[in-house]
């Protein structure tokens, strides 16, 4: 039997997961990185983007957006403000959310928090990649 990775994910307002996986792919402000137990031990801050929880042959998704990752010998914790599970992705919201963005950024008139607008973009992407990614699967 393989060695497993402890995995703790936390927000603000829950307890996401904790458990013993295989391997973790997260996207990082560097690339994206994959995680096995006896992993090097670091801190890296997170980037919005899929984060990939694989455990005997299957994938468990979740969109993360931003926060930072702790890996050391005990395992690996992830802190972010805000993550969801696939299956719990609202897929019109997002849709609605990317356009109210993309309006603020073509609006140059307006005087709009422009690094605002392009973080909302950026996150309602990311949602819709995995909400569009889960619908596939099913």
């Amino acid at each position: 039997m393989a060695n497993k990775l402890s995995l703790k994910i936390i927000t603000p307002s829950r307890n996401m997961f904790e458990g013993e996986v295989d391997m973790v792919i997260m996207r990082t402000m560097s690339g994206d990185v994959g995680i096995l137990y006896g992993h090097q031990p670091m801190v890296t801050v997170l980037d919005y983007g899929v984060l990939t929880i694989k455990n005997d042959g299957e994938d468990k998704l979740a969109a993360v957006l931003g926060g930072f990752a702790e890996i050391n010998a005990e395992g690996m914790s992830i802190l972010t403000d805000a993550a969801e599970w696939s299956d719990e992705i609202d897929v019109l919201r997002a849709q609605r959310a990317k356009e109210r963005a993309e309006a603020r950024l073509r609006n140059t008139q307006a005087n709009s928090d422009i690094r605002r607008a392009e973080l909302a973009l950026k996150r309602a992407l990311v949602r819709l990649d995995l909400g569009a990614n889960n619908k596939q699967a099913k």
